[in-house]
């Protein structure tokens, strides 16, 4: 891990997709918009909390666009930008699509940052839109207080393989990507108290692009995907549930965690969108006696560049489970299942 002389994080007041601002705050600010028109050809739009918005072209082809930027969660220049990069390009692979092109949103303190840095932020999102095969091909930028970098991302796919959250079923089993911490991880960083192998592990998954997605889109058995970030697991998989008018239940000891999270999680260290996240999740969210106060911190954990979340069949468990070993997910693992009922989230011990 390197570093520049001034820490990218000291110049921001959050990190990463923990400066999302709140699903309760979000809902109460997004209640005050206009009813939008209706298009026949807007697929997804705001109604279902999705990844991204899908406009369909023509018969064979739906555009998927969205886009994704936030402060730095990290003091490496270059690994800021590969994160960043890699979390915005995910809403594409989320919605089953594949990417084909990036713009770059960029906001820096251009009297306190060196252009240098700024550059090295600059490549390190290039280097993961060229690791998807796509093009930095514009953007734009502005003089902020605190740095900011993200993309616009659009990307393409059938318009009979997009999923949405609406989309789960009755009885469909949950299988989480990638391993939950990130942002304890990065708490853990700011305070001093994250150890080079502990740094490997959260660079690691959030530098690993989620291209296992529309391979899973097209499994007939798979019938919603989202990508967990900054509303945490519990707040990502109730958009599915308010998307498809289902329950959920979790299973606490089945999730998938980075190790280094875990003594950070024991101790109480975590980002403040924990709290923030549980607070919105209210009484939709409920926790059996025996999940450890730990435990309901990683399911609210506000995750930068986040797993794909899945709701398939049971009769397709292995082969989504196959799909993500071969992708290299090898911590993907069943995390629960969906059933009928309010739209909430029981996490079982």
């Amino acid at each position: 891990m390197t570093e520049t002389a001034l820490r990218l994080t000291e110049l921001s007041h959050g990190g990463g997709c923990g400066c999302k601002i709140a699903p309760a705050v979000l809902n109460e600010m997004l209640a005050r918009m206009p009813a939008a028109k209706p298009f026949a050809n807007l697929l997804v739009g705001t109604e279902t909390a999705d990844d991204a918005a899908v406009w369909r072209l023509n018969d064979q082809q739906a555009l998927i666009a969205t886009t994704d930027f936030f402060m730095p969660i990290v003091d490496d220049p270059f690994d800021f930008g590969r994160i960043a990069a890699t979390n915005a390009l995910s809403d594409v692979y989320a919605m089953g699509g594949t990417p084909i092109m990036a713009l770059a949103i960029v906001g820096m303190p251009i009297n306190v940052l060196p252009v240098e840095t700024i550059g090295r932020i600059l490549e390190g999102g290039a280097s993961v839109c060229a690791e998807a095969g796509i093009p930095v091909a514009g953007g734009h930028s502005i003089d902020s207080p605190e740095p900011i970098y993200g993309l616009v991302a659009l990307g393409l796919a059938h318009p009979d393989v997009i999923k949405r959250n609406r989309d789960a079923r009755d009885g469909d089993v949950l299988i989480l990507g990638k391993p939950l911490g990130v942002g304890i991880l990065g708490s853990a960083m700011k305070k001093g108290l994250l150890d080079a192998e502990g740094y490997a592990q959260m660079i690691a998954t959030t530098t690993r692009l989620n291209t296992v997605g529309p391979t899973l889109a097209a499994l007939p058995g798979v019938h919603a995907l989202t990508d967990v970030t900054g509303f945490g697991l519990l707040g990502h998989l109730l958009e599915l549930c308010r998307g498809a008018g289902l329950g959920a239940t979790v299973t606490a000891g089945a999730l998938p965690v980075m190790p280094a999270a875990i003594p950070f999680a024991k101790q109480g260290i975590g980002p403040g969108a924990i709290g923030r996240n549980l607070a919105s999740c209210g009484d939709a969210v409920q926790f059996d006696a025996g999940v450890e106060a730990w435990q309901r911190s990683l399911t609210a954990d506000a995750q930068t560049s986040g797993g794909l979340l899945v709701a398939c069949d049971a009769g397709s468990v292995d082969r989504v489970l196959a799909c993500f070993r071969a992708g290299g997910f090898v911590d993907a693992a069943v995390i629960g299942r969906m059933h009928a009922g309010p739209a909430r989230v029981q996490v079982d011990a």
